[in-house]
Formats: structure tokens, C-alpha cells, sequence
């Protein structure tokens, strides 16, 4: 079995290529064809030797995924791609063009095992984590789609599909590669991790010298409802989730964000807007409001717009720094774990045919 250098650090590619008679510096040099020129093709490499690119042929691989089905909204602004692995596992992944750039939303698992109630992720479980290079892939596949356009991302929201503090150290390998010189070069500041709230993650997290963007699933002003629509809550509660927010905003000197996904005659009424704002008042944090995505399955509503503007209004009046969130891709369904459900779906009808 040949050696998969994607999501390899450059001194961990010397460390493999050693045996054969490379120089350390092919490391860097193979490591920038990989990332920051998306070549995966070892004959493109011009700079390394024709007898040296045989046996990068006969001993490693460099493994993309493939893609099974993409949607495309009207105004062109949202992207998203099923990306497949060589297991035939399969992820979303999202390209949102917004006016200061690029973003890139990525999966961390297959799948996710959280079980929220708003998510069409967690209807079929979690299947696996991906590997930090499965993760680095779907940037690389946005970058290979985006070069056409001389562009490239210019941040990430590790949002997708999955939750990442439940595969702690590909999505710690996964930021690190981003940032290195050699790879993508990206500032922390421009990446942006959000999680439902696994406490110890979030305290480790805070202590890794990487201020990335932290974003907290809230979703909830008290235990009774965010346990009715978040299993983790009964495991994480309210405050030792704030309480962790608030130790990693000390220690990164990092606004917290807290996703707020309304839904209606759960956690939408101005009493809920009062006591979130309770919640929050004179914390280093912020407020994104997210109207609920529909996911039939769970019966949940969206608002109307005047109750989304009245609870956004509330919070505004009692100094909570918040936004609504400007929905992108609503036409394709953007949200995470939409298409791949489709997919599976049409699978299994013509399995049953």
C-alpha cells in the first residue's frame, strides 16, 4: 500500500522520503505543489528530478477526493460540492463568495453523532472521523475550482458536517496545516471553529497558542430547551459551556460567538431574547441569529420575519452585540448535510428497485 502524503507537515514528507535518497528539501518543495499549487499529479512537479518523480510514483500517493453531485444557487454566490473519499465516504463542502472574499465551509466527520434536532447531519449518525488531509482536501478541491478564476479561499468555517472537538487532533492538524508558510498561509484569525459545546475541547483548545475564531451552538436560553434540541446539553449544560467561552476568550483575547438558531415556539419569544441577553451581558462575546434550515423529519418551523426581527431587536436594545445571518445558498439548501442526504436517499430507492 503506497504512503498518502496529503495532510503531511513538510518535515513529516522528509521523514518518509529519507529512506529513498531525498534530499530534505524536496519536503517543502513537494509540500508547496501540493497545497499552494494544487498539483497532485507527481509528473507536474518540474523541479524535482524525473528519477526522483518515479519513485515518488512507485511509493506514495496523493489522495483527492472525487466529486459525486453539486448544486449551484441563482446568484452564483454559493457552491456546494459531495465530495467522496476512496471508502465511498462522502462529505459536503461549501463555497461562499461574500464581499471581503472566499469563504470555505468544511466537514470534520462523516456524518455527525450530536443528534440535534434543527441538523439534517445527524439523521444517519456519525460514520467516521476524517483524517486532517480529508479535511485539507476540500480546500484544496475549492482552490483547484477557484484557480480558474485566478482566486482562492481567503477563510475557512470549520461548520460543516461533524462535530470538531470530537476529532480533536485531525482538526488541530487540519488548522496547523492551513497556517503554514508552505501550505495555504493562512492567519488564524481567518479560520473559525465552531462546536456544540464539548467543554474539555474548548478548554484544550484555548491553551494551543492558535487564536482561531471560536463559535459556540447555543441555540438555547435555558437547560429545558436546549436539552430538548441539544442531547450533548445534558452532558455540557449552559453554564460550563459559557464558562469555557468565557476562559478561552481570556486566554486568545477572542470575541466568542454564540449561534442562535430560532426556531418557532421553541426558543424564538422576546422572553427567550431577555434572557439570552442575561446570559451574555458584559461577556467578550456576540450573537449570530440563524433561522432555522427546514428539516421535515424534525418538524421544526422557521419564524416569521417580523418575530426573527423582534427577537433581533431585543437583544439590540439590552447591548448584546449581534447580526442576522445573511443566508446564503437558501435556493440549493446550503445547510450542512442536505445533499448528501439526498443522495444517500436516491441510493437506497434504487438499491430497493
Amino acid at each position: 500500500m503506497k504512503d498518502n502524503l496529503l495532510g503531511l507537515f513538510a518535515d513529516e514528507i522528509v521523514e518518509k522520503l529519507a529512506a529513498y535518497g531525498f534530499e530534505k528539501y524536496r519536503g517543502q518543495q513537494i509540500a508547496k505543489w501540493i497545497y499552494q499549487q494544487g498539483v497532485f499529479d507527481y509528473e507536474r512537479m518540474t523541479n524535482i528530478p524525473n528519477a526522483k518523480r518515479q519513485v515518488l510514483k512507485n511509493h506514495f500517493e496523493i489522495n483527492m477526493p472525487t466529486l459525486t453531485a453539486h448544486q449551484h444557487s441563482g446568484d452564483k454566490k454559493t457552491s456546494k460540492f459531495l465530495l467522496t473519499f476512496k471508502d465511498n465516504a462522502s462529505v459536503e463542502t461549501v463555497l461562499m463568495k461574500q464581499p471581503y472574499g472566499n469563504s470555505a465551509c468544511v466537514s470534520t466527520q462523516v456524518g455527525c453523532g450530536m443528534g440535534c434536532r434543527f441538523c439534517a447531519s445527524t439523521l444517519q449518525g456519525v460514520k467516521r472521523n476524517l483524517t486532517g488531509g480529508e479535511i485539507l482536501s476540500q480546500i484544496l478541491y475549492i482552490n483547484s475550482i477557484l484557480a480558474k478564476e485566478r482566486s482562492a479561499v481567503n477563510s475557512i468555517v470549520i461548520m460543516g458536517s461533524g462535530e470538531p472537538l470530537a476529532n480533536y487532533d485531525n482538526v488541530l492538524r487540519f488548522i496547523r496545516l492551513c497556517h503554514e508558510s508552505y501550505s495555504l498561509n493562512m492567519s488564524y484569525r481567518n479560520i473559525t471553529l465552531s462546536t456544540a459545546g464539548i467543554v474539555p475541547g474548548i478548554e484544550k483548545l484555548a491553551t494551543e497558542g492558535i487564536p482561531i475564531n471560536l463559535a459556540i451552538s447555543l441555540h438555547a436560553p435555558t437547560n429545558a430547551i436546549r436539552s430538548s434540541i441539544m442531547p450533548i446539553n445534558k452532558q455540557y449544560d449552559i453554564a460550563s459551556v459559557i464558562d469555557a467561552a468565557d476562559r478561552y476568550a481570556e486566554k486568545t483575547g477572542r470575541r466568542v460567538t454564540y449561534e442562535y438558531t430560532l426556531i418557532e415556539n421553541i426558543n424564538d419569544s422576546p422572553d427567550h431574547a431577555a434572557m439570552l441577553a442575561k446570559l451574555l451581558k458584559g461577556r467578550l462575546a456576540s450573537v449570530n441569529l440563524i433561522p432555522v434550515n427546514s428539516v421535515p423529519e424534525r418538524g421544526l418551523l422557521r419564524p416569521a420575519r417580523d418575530q426573527i426581527l423582534k427577537f433581533l431587536h431585543i437583544l439590540q436594545s439590552l447591548h448584546i452585540v449581534v447580526t442576522l445571518r445573511k443566508e446564503m445558498g437558501a435556493d440549493i439548501q446550503a445547510a450542512c448535510g442536505q445533499l448528501r442526504r439526498k443522495v444517500i436517499e436516491k441510493e437506497e430507492s434504487a438499491c430497493l428497485e
